[in-house]
């Protein structure tokens, strides 16, 4: 396959940076999109050239570091998939390829498609921790939880923590990543003793980040790689509601 590249290149967060083009000649389709990358970049050392920088780790759509918007869409107009698993047969001989980075005001761009994203952590860290007895496994039985609970937390726990939610959002809201990181623990009983504290913190956090608000428009439940629900979102207005009333009283 030979393909068309127009390629976001960004020296640091404070250049203006601009879209080149690159040629991509002779890409099997059984690569992968990150490959395709890897075999331009060959391609572009050899003419002594700055390669291309872009983010990567597992390549096995676990860890959501393969933040590219592809075509305007982030991971991809393939849905429930990262970056990686995107393989080039999906494409055809002779396309043109849009390759930019996650754009939001919370996500600096450190260089070409590589951007910050420790402004997740923090809201993680926001979030706190749970109190639990750590010194011995407990029994499996000691704490009952219904099936529906146990798999609603599950689901929220999948959340990679990539920022295609961000991407895709016309507000750059991270609701729906703080709405699954708060989910997954506030729905077991081992999170409830630190729900509210978790919940108005991990959202104060992310005010605090400059991401927008949610104004239910669900591009973030579709671009998602793991198909979190934007049912998380409800939960977390609601729960953040309440936290912040009994505070309000307790004070």
């Amino acid at each position: 396959m030979n393909l068309t590249l127009k390629v976001w290149r960004q020296k640091n967060a404070n250049d203006p940076g601009q879209l080149e083009t690159y040629q991509a000649k002779e890409i099997p389709s059984e690569a992968s999109f990150l490959e395709m990358l890897d075999i331009v970049n060959n391609q572009i050392l050899e003419q002594g050239q700055d390669p291309i920088h872009f983010d990567h780790d597992c390549r096995e759509g676990i860890c959501g570091m393969c933040s590219l918007n592809i075509n305007g869409i982030p991971h991809s107009k393939e849905q429930g998939i990262t970056t990686c698993q995107v393989h080039m047969r999906k494409f055809s001989d002779g396309d043109t390829i849009w390759i930019e980075p996650f754009r939001a005001k919370a996500f600096p761009i450190v260089k070409d498609l590589v951007v910050d994203r420790s402004s997740f952590d923090r809201i993680i860290q926001a979030g706190g921790y749970i109190d639990v007895r750590t010194g011995s496994a407990p029994d499996a039985n000691s704490v009952p939880i219904s099936k529906e609970v146990a798999d609603a937390a599950f689901d929220a726990a999948t959340c990679i923590g990539c920022g295609a939610c961000v991407a895709a959002c016309k507000n750059a809201s991270a609701m729906l990543f703080v709405s699954a990181k708060a989910s997954h623990l506030n729905q077991l009983p081992q999170g409830a003793p630190e729900k509210e504290a978790r919940v108005i913190g991990m959202v104060e956090q992310m005010d605090e980040e400059g991401f927008g608000n949610c104004t239910n428009h669900f591009e973030c439940e579709a671009v998602c790689p793991k198909s979190i629900s934007a049912d998380n979102i409800a939960k977390l207005n609601r729960d953040y509601l309440l936290a912040k009333a009994k505070q309000s009283v307790s004070s």
